[in-house]
C-alpha cells in the first residue's frame, strides 16, 4: 500500500475527474441495488399477487420502511392502471427499464471520467521517468542495462495503469454496490441475509490464499522482460559485428533462453491470477445454491417470504458476485502492480549525485582560465587520476595524449561535470564548477566525441541541437565552417534529408563533420574534442582536421588525441601516464626532450 500511496500522488492534478468518478459510482451502486427491487412489483403483477392500494400510505418509521415502500409503489400502480393488469405490467416494466438504463448511464459516466485520470497519471509517470532518466548522471548507466530502463518506462508503467489505477475504479463502486445491495437484502429478509454472512468470510479466506506468491513471480517476469529488451537493444546496436562473426546463433539462443524464462514466469503469474475469477465465481454459485435451498424453504414451507421478494432477493445475491469477483481480481492486481511500482519508484527515487548546489551561480561568460587543482578520481575502486593539476588559459589549445587508460577522457568527463571529482577542484575563472549551475556550465562548452552521436532526424535538426532557435542561414554557415556544406548539398533533400538511425546513411567522416557543425553552431567559448578523428580514414581525417581548426580559432580547446598528427599546433601538450603528467610543453620542445612523447611519435611513424 506504500507504493500505491506514492503512485496516487500523480493523481492529484486530476482530482476533479476522481471526484466525478466517485459521484457517478455512488449513483451506479445505488441504482444497481434499486433496479432489482423494482422487479418485485413486476413479478407481483405477473403472479397476480399485487394488492390494490387505493389510499396513499403513511410513513411510520424506519422499522416499517419495507412495507411503506411496497404499499406506496402499489398505490402508484393502482392509481395509474386501476383494474387493468396489462397497464400495470407496462408501468412496472417501464420502471425497471428506466432504472437499468440509469444504472448503466451512471456506470458509463464513471468510467468516462476515470479514463482521463488513468491516462493522465500514465502520461505523467512516463514523463517523470523520462525526465529522471535524462537527469541522472552517466555513472548510473554504467551499472544498468538500457533494456531494463526501457521496460520500466513502458511495460511496468502500463502494469501500474492496469493494476493500481484499476483499483481506483473498484475502490468506491464495488464496495458501495455490495453495501447498498446488502442493505436492500436486509430490507427484504434479515434472516436470509444473516444466513448468507456465514459463508462470505469462508469464501473470502479461500480466495485470499490462492495468490500469496503472485508479487514474487510478477517481479521475476518484469525483470526478465527488461533482460530480453536489453538483448534486443544490444543486438540491434551491434548487428554488423554479430553478422561478421557468424554469432547470430549465439544471440538467438541467448534471446530464446530469456523469452523461455519470461514464458515460464508469465504462465505462473497469469495462472494464479486467472484462478481468482473461477474460484470466486464457483464459491459465489455455491452460496447461491445454499440460498436457493434455505430461501426456498422459507417460501414453500415456512411461508415467511413471498415468491416475488425471493426472486428479487436471488437477483440481488447474484448482483454481489460481480463486484466481489472484481475485488478478488483487484487484490491480485495489487500484488502484481506492487512489483511494477517498486521498479518504477526505484528509478524515480534514485538520488542524483550530480546536482546543483543550493547557492549555485549562473555563469554566462568565460573570462580568464580553467584551473584543475590536485584532483583525484576513481571509477568505483580504480584510481584513474591522482592529484592531477593543470592550468588552461583562455584562448589556448591544450592537448592531452597518452596510452589508453591514462585518464585523458576522464578529464573531459570531469570538466563537463558528467562526474564529480573525489578530491581537489576544477575551477572556471576561480569558481569551483560545483558552485556553477550544470546548465550554464555546459552552455559554455561544446563537445565533439570519437563516436558521432546523431539522431534519426533531418540534417538540419541534428545540427540545430546546439542552438534550437537557429536560423537556416546560421545552420548553413556552421556547416561550411565544419566542411560539411558540400556533401549536404549532394544529399537527396539537402538539409531536410533524414540521416537514419544514428546517422546510418552517412559515412564516418560525414557524421563527424555534422557533429562539428553542431558544436560550431552552439558557438561556445570552450571546446572539448575527445579523440574526434581517431575513427576516420586519412582523407576524412584531413577534411575533419580542417573543420576542427576552423572551429578552434579564438576558442579555448581541450583536445584528447590518439593521432598525434592532429595536435602538433597545440599551445601545450600534456603527456599522461596512469593518471599523472609525465611531460608537458609544445610539440617541438617535447620532441627535443626525447622522452615519452618522442617515443609515441616514433611509434606512429610521424615525421
Amino acid at each position: 500500500m506504500n507504493y500505491f500511496k506514492k503512485i496516487l500522488h500523480f493523481a492529484a492534478p486530476y482530482r476533479k475527474y476522481g471526484i466525478l468518478n466517485i459521484f457517478f459510482n455512488i449513483l451506479y451502486a445505488l441504482f444497481s441495488a434499486v433496479s432489482f427491487v423494482a422487479l418485485i412489483p413486476m413479478l407481483d403483477v405477473l403472479f397476480g399477487e399485487n394488492q390494490k392500494v387505493y389510499s396513499k400510505p403513511e410513513y411510520t418509521g424506519l422499522g416499517d420502511l419495507k412495507n411503506y415502500l411496497q404499499d406506496y409503489l402499489n398505490f402508484k400502480v393502482t392509481e395509474f392502471a386501476g383494474e387493468d393488469q396489462m397497464k400495470a405490467l407496462v408501468l412496472v416494466i417501464s420502471l425497471v427499464i428506466v432504472l437499468f438504463l440509469l444504472k448503466n448511464l451512471f456506470n458509463y459516466l464513471a468510467m468516462y471520467f476515470i479514463t482521463f485520470l488513468r491516462n493522465g497519471v500514465l502520461r505523467d509517470i512516463r514523463d517523470a521517468m523520462f525526465k529522471k532518466v535524462t537527469s541522472l548522471p552517466i555513472a548510473y548507466y554504467s551499472e544498468k542495462r538500457k533494456g531494463d530502463i526501457i521496460a520500466r518506462i513502458t511495460s511496468d508503467v502500463l502494469e501500474i495503469q492496469h493494476s493500481f489505477l484499476s483499483i481506483l475504479e473498484l475502490i468506491v463502486r464495488e464496495p458501495l454496490t455490495i453495501l447498498f445491495t446488502i442493505i436492500v437484502m436486509f430490507g427484504i429478509s434479515t434472516k436470509l441475509t444473516l444466513f448468507v454472512f456465514i459463508f462470505i468470510p469462508i469464501a473470502g479466506m479461500l480466495i485470499s490464499r490462492i495468490g500469496k506468491s503472485l508479487k514474487k513471480q510478477s517481479d521475476k517476469a518484469q525483470k526478465e522482460q527488461g533482460d530480453f529488451l536489453s538483448i534486443i537493444e544490444e543486438t540491434l546496436g551491434g548487428l554488423r559485428v554479430i553478422k561478421a562473426f557468424n554469432a547470430e546463433g549465439r544471440f538467438n539462443e541467448k534471446f530464446g533462453a530469456s523469452t523461455t524464462r519470461f514464458f515460464r514466469f508469465s504462465n505462473s503469474v497469469l495462472n494464479r491470477q486467472n484462478l481468482a475469477s473461477p474460484t470466486s465465481e464457483f464459491l459465489g454459485i455455491l452460496v447461491i445454491g445454499i440460498l436457493l435451498w434455505f430461501g426456498g424453504k422459507m417460501v414453500l414451507i415456512d411461508k415467511t417470504l413471498d415468491p416475488s421478494s425471493f426472486i428479487a432477493y436471488m437477483g440481488l445475491a447474484y448482483n454481489i458476485l460481480t463486484p466481489a469477483k472484481s475485488i478478488s481480481k483487484a487484490s491480485y492486481g495489487v500484488k502484481k502492480g506492487n512489483a511494477a511500482a517498486e521498479r518504477v519508484l526505484e528509478v524515480l527515487e534514485t538520488e542524483n549525485t550530480i546536482k546543483d548546489a543550493p547557492d549555485a551561480i549562473i555563469k554566462s561568460e568565460f573570462e580568464d582560465k580553467i584551473t584543475i587543482e590536485k584532483i583525484s578520481f576513481a571509477y568505483e575502486d580504480d584510481l584513474v587520476l591522482k592529484e592531477f593539476s593543470l592550468d588552461i588559459p583562455k584562448g589556448s589549445t591544450v592537448a592531452l595524449v597518452g596510452q589508453s587508460g591514462s585518464g585523458k577522457s576522464t578529464i573531459a568527463n570531469l570538466v563537463t561535470r558528467f562526474y564529480d571529482v573525489n578530491q581537489g577542484a576544477i575551477k572556471i575563472d576561480g569558481t569551483d564548477i560545483r558552485n556553477i549551475t550544470k546548465s550554464s556550465l555546459r552552455e559554455l562548452m561544446g563537445i565533439v566525441t570519437q563516436d558521432s552521436i546523431l539522431f534519426n532526424d533531418s540534417v538540419a535538426n541534428n545540427i540545430r541541437l546546439g542552438k534550437p532557435d537557429a536560423t537556416m542561414e546560421e545552420i548553413e554557415e556552421a556547416a561550411k565552417i565544419a566542411n560539411a556544406y558540400d556533401f549536404i548539398m549532394d544529399l537527396p533533400e539537402k538539409f531536410d534529408t533524414n540521416i537514419g538511425d544514428s546517422g546510418g546513411k552517412l559515412s564516418g567522416g560525414q557524421k563527424q563533420r555534422l557533429s562539428i557543425a553542431r558544436a560550431v553552431l552552439k558557438n561556445p567559448p570552450i571546446m572539448i574534442l575527445d579523440e574526434a578523428t581517431s575513427a576516420l580514414d586519412t582523407e576524412s581525417e584531413k577534411l575533419v582536421q580542417v573543420a576542427l581548426e576552423n572551429m578552434m580559432r579564438n576558442r579555448t580547446s581541450i583536445v584528447i588525441a590518439h593521432r598525434l598528427s592532429t595536435i602538433q599546433n597545440a599551445d601545450q601538450i600534456i603527456v599522461m601516464q596512469k593518471g599523472k603528467i609525465v611531460e608537458q610543453g609544445d610539440h617541438q620542445k617535447l620532441l627535443e626532450n626525447g622522452n615519452v612523447y618522442k617515443k609515441l611519435v616514433e611509434m606512429q611513424s610521424f615525421g
